[in-house]
């Protein structure tokens, strides 16, 4: 199958990841939260384990190690800007009220197709450089999508909206990472040597959704036995990552 198919097919899966609100609606709270910091806990070893064992060691193949790790910092940097960007000007434009509802449904709208789109591109180059790499990513972005989804989905509930269309926003807004996908895809096969520096970008964004997202909701458990089981799950993502690494003959 052409590297092409194999972004479309795997950018349209993970995006078909947000009509899995559609199975938390019968969940209680309670459950439904035990099973999101467990999520949390796996998305953020695969994502920890697809940057330090795959998308670092490849790109430090590709490029001069200093110029890659500097990438990677400067993308650090960059993800962080965004993110202030985006809810500063959601705060500037209602007069500072970022606690509205409405508003934090629309910011988190706005903000996720951002971060779907260069999902998808991160996705389309890693296909780009190997299909197994872009498997890889396709799995650490796939499993990071399940959490954020059920979450996003409560946060449009939680601004107002009705269920069905925040279900149906939720979907196009995944959408994005199609369309990252395909943008990926086009501008890669026509820039020579371009799908080489979104590898410090992938792994920038890898590492910077880990530490700022997903740990800090790890760090809040205050239960010991609780947070152990949690860092449990977590090693067991590295270790799917270190498993896809092996199995694939990278």
């Amino acid at each position: 199958m052409s590297p092409f198919l194999w972004i479309i097919l795997t950018t349209f899966l993970i995006s078909s990841v947000a009509l899995v609100g559609i199975f938390t609606l019968s969940l209680k709270e309670d459950f439904l939260n035990k099973i999101l910091l467990t999520l949390v806990s796996l998305s953020s070893g695969t994502l920890l384990g697809g940057a330090f064992i795959h998308l670092i060691p490849e790109g430090v193949e590709q490029m001069n190690a200093e110029k890659f790790f500097l990438l990677v910092l400067t993308a650090l940097i960059l993800y962080l800007l965004i993110e202030k960007l985006l809810h500063w000007r959601h705060c500037h434009n209602t007069g500072g009220h970022c606690e509205s509802h409405k508003v934090v449904g629309h910011m988190n709208l706005i903000g996720d197709s951002v971060h779907n789109f260069i999902d998808g591109l991160i996705i389309a180059t890693t296909f780009l450089v190997s299909v197994p790499l872009g498997i890889t990513t396709a799995i650490a972005i796939g499993l990071h999508e399940i959490p954020q989804e059920i979450g996003d989905f409560g946060v449009l509930l939680y601004s107002g909206f009705k269920k069905k269309k925040a279900l149906t926003l939720n979907f196009m807004v995944a959408l994005m990472t199609v369309l990252g996908g395909v943008a990926g895809w086009f501008i890669s096969s026509r820039v020579e040597n371009v799908s080489v520096y979104f590898l410090p970008i992938a792994a920038g964004g890898f590492i910077y959704i880990a530490v700022s997202d997903l740990l800090p909701e790890m760090r809040k458990e205050t239960s010991l036995g609780k947070f152990l089981f949690n860092l449990f799950i977590m090693l067991l993502g590295v270790g799917l990552m270190w498993a896809v690494k092996v199995l694939g003959g990278e």
